[in-house]
């Protein structure tokens, strides 16, 4: 489906959750020597400008990054993530926002390696402008994430993360993202798979976590941060969670020192509130 573009919705309250856990985990990954493999596949346009186009239609960062953007005071993590976005904007004024691949591609050192799968035509086109494909580092693929992201697994390097973002906009991706997993982890056991999902009065999101759960797993972690109270009318987003399979032992103290901050400034409501569960034997 090609109606979806995140331009409407970069920077938003998903955005900053789902970037600081994904700089968390490719922190994590550098600090080792050996080379990794960052594959995205779903990675939109990979930037994104506010203050123009899709993003002013609902400005939906100003419930999202623009409550950290002048903060002196954040954790460790919350401001490594803003100062990334900072340097978007060298003058000082929030009006672009990078997205996971841009992100990525500042955290990879030159032995790793990143694959990018999008699907929309005209995202494909910017995503080569707005990340780049010189060298042997980057690939961007003009694709179904869904369907080619097994064939890749294991990658080359042996270590890999992998994020799986979806729009959700077709009710099967919910089923999709379970059979892609499981397909996925048949091949590559050990990699690090990072899945996205929206908070949504569905029965199909609601349900997700506990699905994933069930996948033959050795160890995973589960991330929500809820901002508002559901709309009576069943529609729009109140928040979105992660679901990570072999995640880093040391992502949930992580997580702990920064779900209190994203809480108290992120939270529309008194519904606010995150949830964080693991299993990390």
């Amino acid at each position: 489906m090609l109606s979806y573009r995140h331009a409407f919705h970069a920077g938003n309250h998903a955005d900053v959750l789902k970037h600081v856990v994904l700089l968390e985990l490719l922190d994590y990954f550098g600090r080792k020597d050996k080379p990794f493999t960052y594959v995205d596949t779903h990675a939109g346009a990979g930037f994104y400008q506010l203050d123009a186009g899709y993003a002013t239609q609902n400005a939906e960062y100003a419930s999202g990054i623009s409550h950290f953007w002048d903060d002196a005071l954040l954790p460790t993590a919350l401001a490594a993530y803003r100062d990334l976005v900072q340097r978007c904007n060298p003058d000082g004024c929030l009006r672009f926002y990078p997205g996971s691949p841009w992100f990525a591609r500042q955290m990879l050192r030159p032995d790793d390696r990143m694959w990018l799968y999008e699907l929309h035509p005209s995202d494909q086109l910017l995503l080569r402008e707005n990340v780049g494909t010189a060298g042997k580092e980057i690939r961007i693929e003009s694709g179904d994430g869904f369907a080619g992201l097994p064939g890749l697994l294991p990658p080359p390097t042996r270590r890999g993360l992998i994020l799986i973002d979806p729009s959700y906009e077709e009710k099967q991706d919910y089923d999709r993202t379970v059979v892609l997993l499981e397909k996925s982890l048949k091949r590559f056991a050990t990699g690090t798979y990072v899945l996205w999902y929206p908070q949504l009065p569905r029965a199909e999101a609601r349900a997700l976590p506990e699905r994933l759960k069930g996948l033959p797993l050795t160890s995973w972690l589960h991330v929500a941060l809820s901002v508002r109270t559901p709309a009576a009318d069943g529609f729009g987003m109140y928040g979105s969670g992660l679901f990570i399979i072999n995640p880093p032992y040391t992502l949930p103290m992580s997580l702990n020192a920064i779900l209190p901050t994203l809480v108290d400034r992120l939270g529309q409501d008194d519904s606010a509130g995150s949830i964080l569960e693991s299993h990390i034997p």
